[in-house]
């Protein structure tokens, strides 16, 4: 009987999401994690709302995103990202968000436009709401992509520059 907890003590208790999915609550907090979490939130949405709609031919398109965004929120809470050192996560990131800004803000301006029922209407305004997030995501890591560059490109797990390599005459800012 020693499989048995005792009913009076009391250990910490997850919540179901964090059981299901084991997010990080340090990277749940931040920018980037509650742009994911928005992300996956505003995809699903989106999918259901064109699930139940006539528009049901752009389903496709949110159920991709949701999934891809809900593996980066997965690689990023769990630090899944920093094993594999062959592919740039904030690139295809980039690629990602903007890819799905731009799907997003299409179908949505059809389903909106061309479909009449209630569901097609909810889908297109959920995915106007997903194209800002997705935007924004895409505007935040464009810059740090910007400022990563500015700097060199240097990172710890990259080696130092030589002065042969350091053009410090070069024109571009």
């Amino acid at each position: 009987m020693g499989d048995i907890e005792a009913p009076g003590t009391t250990g910490p208790r997850q919540s179901v999401l964090q059981t299901i999915l084991p997010i990080a609550k340090e990277f749940a907090s931040s920018r980037k994690g509650q742009l994911l979490i928005a992300e996956v939130a505003l995809s699903l949405i989106a999918f259901i709302c064109f699930v139940a709609s006539t528009a049901a031919a752009f389903v496709t398109a949110p159920l991709i995103e949701f999934l891809a965004a809900l593996f980066l929120l997965f690689a990023y809470s769990t630090k899944f990202n920093e094993r594999f050192k062959g592919f740039h996560f904030p690139l295809m990131d980039f690629l990602r968000c903007v890819s799905a800004s731009i799907i997003f803000f299409i179908i949505s301006i059809i389903s909106v436009s061309k479909f009449t029922d209630g569901a097609s209407k909810a889908a297109g305004v959920f995915g106007f709401i997903a194209t800002i997030v997705f935007a924004l995501d895409f505007y935040f890591i464009f810059n740090d992509l910007a400022n990563f560059l500015k700097q060199g490109g240097d990172s710890g797990d990259e080696p130092p520059r030589t002065s042969e390599y350091n053009d410090s005459d070069s024109d571009s800012d």
